[in-house]
């Protein structure tokens, strides 16, 4: 079982809503891609940004801000390059991201779930050079384990697989390890989160690193 992260995940953790279902060897769920010319996307970022700056002034800035030219793209192309959609959707990220305080997440922070060892960022990139994120799904207890740890911990995995990405990349690898995995181990709640990373789901049985 593998999941890939698409659409140049550096930053945000939001759900993109359009999906197609594309038939190919592996069943897969896909993200569109959507490409413009970069003179064109690039005058949108800056009308993005200039609209942000006016009417969300209040919103912080810097890496993972609402002057971050990087992630304003990804919603572009998310959105479809609409600069309305991109906006609406770029805010609330923002916003969760100050409520979720994701530039404050450790493993310290999370240590009793994170030393569990059920959830890890290989040390070395596949061989399409994505960073790996491993889960070993027999190690997740969610009836004895804090929800809200893992949640963070989740969190903090994929930010720290995103801060691996080389440059020019724009997807991780992740690995569901789900040998002696039982009732247990089963998680709605984790499943359901699927969909707010903006994922590809996929049966990958030759992922490789």
């Amino acid at each position: 079982m593998a999941l890939r992260l698409c659409q140049n995940l550096r930053h945000p953790l939001v759900p993109p809503t359009n999906f197609s279902m594309k038939a190919t060897r592996t069943r897969k769920l896909s993200v569109m891609n959507y490409t413009l010319d970069p003179k064109d996307s690039r005058k949108l970022v800056l009308e993005v940004k200039e609209k942000l700056e006016k009417e969300y002034h209040s919103l912080p800035v810097g890496k993972n801000g609402r002057d971050d030219e990087d992630m304003i793209l990804w919603f572009l192309k998310d959105r479809k390059f609409y600069v309305e959609d991109a906006v609406s959707k770029l805010t609330k990220a923002i916003k969760w991201r100050q409520e979720f305080k994701v530039s404050e997440l450790s493993e310290e922070l999370v240590k009793n779930v994170a030393q569990t060892g059920k959830a890890y960022v290989h040390d070395f990139l596949d061989v399409n050079d994505r960073p790996v994120l491993i889960v070993v799904a027999s190690k997740h207890f969610p009836a004895m384990q804090d929800p809200a740890e893992n949640e963070k911990l989740c969190v903090l995995m994929i930010e720290k697989a995103l801060g691996k990405l080389p440059a020019g990349k724009e997807e991780i690898l992740g690995i569901f390890d789900l040998r002696g995995f039982g009732n247990l181990n089963l998680d709605i709640c984790v499943v359901s989160l699927a969909p707010v990373a903006g994922i590809i789901l996929s049966n990958e049985s030759n992922a490789t690193l």
